[in-house]
């Protein structure tokens, strides 16, 4: 079962419906720009606990919704 999201304007969607994105931050010691890069691209922090995030409905409404997503077992809540 896929997981689920509460859209407040669609209703309860599946995650493939929506896209997310980190911002990572890329520590200031890394001065190559490829390096940069990498970091900026590919390397996420994912700490775990409770955390606020915005996803975008992609595949419904196209608007952003807040949302408070438990990484240690991806239990989300509004």
């Amino acid at each position: 079962m896929s997981i689920q999201i509460s859209c407040p304007h669609c209703g309860k969607r599946p995650i493939e419906e929506f896209t997310y994105g980190e911002i990572p931050r890329v520590p200031d010691h890394i001065t190559d720009p490829d390096a940069r890069n990498v970091d900026r691209v590919f390397m996420y922090t994912n700490p775990a606990g409770v955390q606020t995030e915005r996803w975008f409905h992609l595949y419904g409404c196209r608007r952003w919704l807040t949302v408070r997503r438990d990484t240690r077992d991806n239990q989300m809540s509004e």
